[in-house]
């Protein structure tokens, strides 16, 4: 991946490794305060490559529903 995937993919990375360590409250909090939709898009694709458990289950709904609030307020759509 090249520096500027890095940067881009940054923060979705940290979440993701707090969910891979267990930390789903602290990887919450994050997802509740994501800079952008975009972000919240790519940590669902990593998300998606875990093995689904109950608990991941819960946490993708969280995710999506934090999405869409914050895809909601905005007027233009995301590419």
């Amino acid at each position: 991946k090249g520096a500027m995937a890095r940067t881009k993919n940054e923060w979705a990375a940290k979440v993701f490794a707090l969910v891979r360590a267990g930390n789903l409250e602290m990887a919450r909090a994050q997802i509740k305060v994501a800079p952008t939709v975009g972000d919240i898009v790519r940590l669902q694709a990593l998300l998606a490559e875990l093995s689904p458990t109950p608990a991941l289950r819960l946490l993708a709904a969280f995710v999506e529903e934090e999405r869409a609030l914050l895809a909601a307020p905005r007027l233009h759509r995301s590419p």
